[in-house]
């Protein structure tokens, strides 16, 4: 045997450059099951030479019956079993049982994804069986390698970088349930968490330049990764020449770890600056263009903002120009007039020396350093500037990647502004640092363009809000989708009607998430394999998370998190440029409080119940103003309603309804409340009528318009 692992420890050497990380167990516990997520042919032989203990081996009967393997297996202790035969478990149970380490691989495949596949409840229902200890071990890097077996286009090389990381020994619960098929699929669910969050623990955070240039090596520079309404396909090396360009030319104007302003459109070039900046060592702030003269004055003195980059082209197109200028205490910078300061020795620069060597040429970033500034939407006051480092934006990205595959065979259809944290991620960062290819549209408000690209660009993931969804959905033909793998909803609620329209119109379901800015943004999403309609899904790996009742709320609590995808800090529009680190009332340092109530139910779906700043207290009872849009909805499908609240000197708070639908009275939202058993304090005192409903350019409505609207309608002896 000690020249077999001499062999095989040559063969390794020779096709990889592997790292070992955490702890390998010299002494086998009474009963041991090595689990492994399983990436490619040669990952048995990391684990047959790493642990030092010999390994019984479970393979499946047409594996076995393949020449080389057939020939491989003749060296090692092995056992064939055929799932499809209900019997076949009962084997492996009794070799755990006699005391022998037995290795298996629950997807029971290598993966055609990159990703986790599903997991086979029959080995899952091992652990619990037997008993056993678990050892779980992570492959990260043998995608990338001759021996995977992802489709083409996905690039392979001969010799990859690997890592293998041991954890420690852990038991699996016992799962409860009525029937064993019941316990079997919740065991199944068990051994996939623990995958999924093993995936995330094993994976180096460095920065976001450096990890899209490790997406650069990995699919090349000639493979398209991105492209715009001029549809011109830029590939990584065209990216990678115009992020360099761009930080250089910023660098001349700007200092290291200077707050840097973004006023750009969803387009390649903007996604090009960003990481320019990013590779420069300065943070971008995303201004919110839609939020006009007073708005975008407010970020620029809440995160002390000298300079803006702009394009003049986007200005005029906008409608900005008289804008911009109105803003104080800034200096505007136009990519129109930076280009031809692009001098000789600068080209020369680039194409001879930055291109050839983009690792020598980039500041030295650390992964807690600030990497971008968000703003608040400001639907509850004044937007505040989120400070997001490189570690939380790669720590989300890679739990978003650890419950879904993406691949370079997908491509995002990114209309959400880059301004907004969701469609930042979606529309830059992810598709960058993990080679899925995007197409950015400039405005999801072009209800009827968007399905459009996405049926003329062959999109597979469509993201955006439950309006937008629904919008798109109208507009649509039922083929426009039809090359969608996912649609994902998040930034507000999925009404009921838009996720059954997509499933009976386009057939596909939308998995809808939850996240806030403050979190990189994602929280927690539903999945194909975990998926619970009426919940956000299940909290992602890495995130921990607490409840802390609320006075006068029955139903939920407040929801605390922390983990590694969380903010650094706040920037406040009256402390401006003073870091506040997260603090929550209730957990204190590093713990954010949400500011949702929610509750979660025993398989760890997550609902949302109400914000805590949209609870009114009316009679002495506290009433969730989504509540009373619930009712509306239930009295008046189809239309877009919002609820607010006024002062009033006899009666306190009072709830307001502000409703598209003109036809709508009290007596209809009366009627909605008792057939729903919803209590009658809860019903408006008064439905105001607007023809189109305020909102966000995040797409929300915007709650702090409707109350500055009721407070100045709304006459005080109409508040009785």
């Amino acid at each position: 045997m000690t020249f077999l692992r001499l062999i095989v420890r040559l063969v390794l050497r020779l096709f990889s450059n592997y790292e070992v990380h955490g702890p390998i167990p010299q002494k086998t516990p009474e009963k041991l099951l090595i689990i492994a997520n399983h990436q490619s042919l040669i990952d048995p032989l990391y684990i047959g030479l790493l642990c030092p203990f010999d390994i019984w081996w479970i393979t499946h009967t047409t594996i076995a019956a393949r020449w080389h393997f057939k020939f491989i297996l003749r060296f090692v202790p092995h056992l064939v079993v055929d799932t499809s035969n209900p019997h076949a478990m009962r084997q492996v149970v009794d070799l755990i049982n006699s005391g022998k380490p037995v290795c298996i691989f629950p997807e029971g495949r290598i993966s055609a994804t990159g990703s986790l596949m599903k997991v086979y409840d029959g080995f899952a229902f091992l652990a619990s069986k037997t008993g056993a200890a678990i050892l779980p071990v992570n492959f990260d890097g043998l995608t990338r390698s001759f021996w995977s077996r992802l489709p083409a286009p996905h690039p392979t090389r001969l010799r990859v970088p690997v890592r293998v990381t041991f954890f420690p020994l852990v038991h699996l619960d016992e799962p409860t349930g009525r029937t064993g098929r019941e316990r079997r699929r919740k065991a199944s669910h068990q051994m996939r968490q623990m995958l999924e969050a093993n995936w995330f623990a094993s994976l180096q955070m460095t920065n976001l330049f450096d990890k899209f240039l490790e997406s650069v090596e990995t699919f090349g520079r000639k493979s398209e990764v991105l492209s715009d309404i001029r549809f011109t396909p830029d590939s990584f090396g065209n990216v990678l020449r115009g992020a360099l360009a761009l930080g250089r030319l910023v660098s001349r104007f700007t200092r290291e770890g200077e707050v840097v302003g973004l006023l750009m459109p969803n387009a390649s070039p903007t996604v090009m600056l960003l990481f320019g900046l990013f590779g420069a060592k300065r943070v971008p702030a995303m201004i919110n263009y839609t939020s006009g003269v007073d708005g975008m004055q407010s970020v620029i003195q809440t995160a002390q903002i000298k300079t803006i980059v702009s394009s003049r082209a986007f200005l005029e197109k906008a409608k900005l120009v008289e804008k911009l200028a109105a803003l104080k205490g800034v200096e505007v910078k136009l990519l129109e007039d930076l280009r031809p300061t692009f001098t000789l020795t600068d080209k020369l620069w680039l194409m001879l020396w930055a291109l050839r060597f983009p690792r020598r040429v980039v500041a030295d970033v650390k992964p807690d350093d600030p990497a971008v500034i968000l703003f608040t939407s400001g639907s509850e006051g004044k937007p505040k500037g989120v400070v997001l480092s490189h570690r939380a934006l790669l720590s989300n990205i890679a739990q978003v990647q650890s419950v879904y595959e993406f691949s370079n065979r997908d491509k995002f259809l990114a209309a959400l502004p880059l301004f907004h944290s969701f469609g930042l991620t979606v529309g830059a960062l992810v598709p960058l640092t993990t080679g899925a290819r995007v197409f950015l549209y400039p405005s999801p408000l072009h209800y009827r363009m968007i399905p459009e690209m996405a049926y003329d660009q062959d999109c597979t993931v469509l993201f955006g809000t439950g309006t937008f969804l629904a919008k798109y959905a109208k507009m649509a033909h039922e083929y426009d989708f039809y090359s969608m793998r996912y649609i994902l909803s998040g930034a507000e609620k999925l009404p009921e009607s838009v996720r059954t329209e997509y499933l009976h119109k386009f057939g596909h379901r939308i998995m809808e998430g939850y996240g806030v800015t403050e979190c990189s943004p994602a929280i927690s999403v539903n999945t194909p394999v975990f998926n619970r309609v009426g919940t956000v899904g299940r909290i992602l790996p890495g995130i921990e998370y607490a409840l802390t009742p609320v006075p006068g709320i029955e139903r939920g609590a407040m929801l605390h998190v922390r983990g590694p995808n969380l903010m650094l800090g706040y920037l406040l529009h009256d402390q401006p440029g003073v870091l506040r680190p997260p603090v929550s009332p209730a957990k204190g340092p590093g713990w954010y409080e949400t500011g949702d109530i929610v509750e979660i139910d025993e398989d760890g779906f997550l609902k949302i119940v109400g914000r805590v700043k949209r609870f009114a207290k009316v009679a002495g009872e506290m009433v969730s103003l989504e509540v009373v849009e619930q009712m509306a909805n239930a009295a008046s499908p189809g239309k877009v309603h919002a609820a607010t609240t006024v002062q009033s000197v006899k009666r306190g708070e009072v709830i307001l309804l502000y409703s598209e639908d003109k036809t709508l009275r009290r007596e209809n939202l009366l009627a909605a409340a008792r057939e729903a058993g919803m209590p009658e304090v809860a019903v408006p005192r008064q439905v105001l009528y607007v023809d189109k409903m305020p909102r966000l350019g995040s797409g929300k409505v915007d709650y702090v318009g409707l109350k500055e609207m009721a407070a100045r309608e709304v006459p005080e002896a109409d508040r009785a």
